[in-house]
């Protein structure tokens, strides 16, 4: 479900399950590769990515009506997820290849950089379209992330943010062509290395500190 490797200082996480949605193993996946980067020693940066034209279509809503009672727990571990990215102890970039929907578009805001494909796929919070609510977890993210006018309008609109309008919206950082996407990340990710790890995590929970408690984390 999910790669790892390195590029120098810079650990790249690549998500390959095809449209990336969250199930429990895809959880699993994740936190392993979030305690391999976390135990390493010496400078260090994480960039994740997925494959094609997908970053992550969110919750795989088929297997999450499948396990009953069990989607509680699960829901609570996607949000400690987002809660440990945002105050992860290495500085992390999204490298958003293409589509990122509902839990997806979350999981992209809970790093600490994005880039995002200029060309094609679409960051959107669809819950509104979907008749699913927002969890505060994941507006306690949203809220942190990006700008207030901007949170409004992706929630209450559910729109579809190319990459140029994911920008100039506040929504992520920086824009590329396909095949620029995950080494400007990493370009950007190498530059931040280095940072005193102590003071960068403080600096994260003094940040995000309503977030990553609304999180669990």
């Amino acid at each position: 479900m999910a790669d790892l490797d390195r590029d120098g200082d810079v650990w790249i996480l690549r998500m390959r399950d095809g449209e990336n949605r969250f199930s429990q193993g895809f959880l699993d996946a994740f936190n392993e590769a979030l305690d391999q980067v976390e135990a390493a020693d010496g400078p260090r940066a994480l960039v994740t990515t997925g494959e094609r034209k997908f970053y992550s279509n969110g919750l795989d809503l088929d297997w999450l009506a499948s396990i009953g009672g069990e989607a509680a727990g699960f829901l609570s571990g996607v949000h400690r997820l987002f809660g440990r990215l945002i105050g992860f102890p290495a500085p992390t970039v999204a490298a958003v290849n293409g589509h990122a929907f509902g839990d997806g578009a979350v999981l992209a805001l809970a790093h600490d950089f994005a880039v995002m494909r200029q060309d094609r796929g679409y960051w959107c919070l669809p819950e509104a379209d979907l008749g699913l609510q927002l969890t505060p977890d994941m507006l306690a993210v949203i809220t942190a992330k990006i700008p207030a006018r901007t949170a409004q309008e992706a929630i209450l609109s559910g729109r579809r943010y190319g990459g140029p309008d994911a920008a100039a919206a506040g929504i992520v950082h920086h824009v590329a062509a396909e095949d620029e996407v995950v080494s400007r990340a990493v370009q950007i990710a190498a530059g931040l290395a280095a940072k005193d790890r102590a003071t960068l995590t403080q600096h994260k929970r003094m940040l995000y500190a309503d977030a990553i408690k609304a999180c669990g984390a």
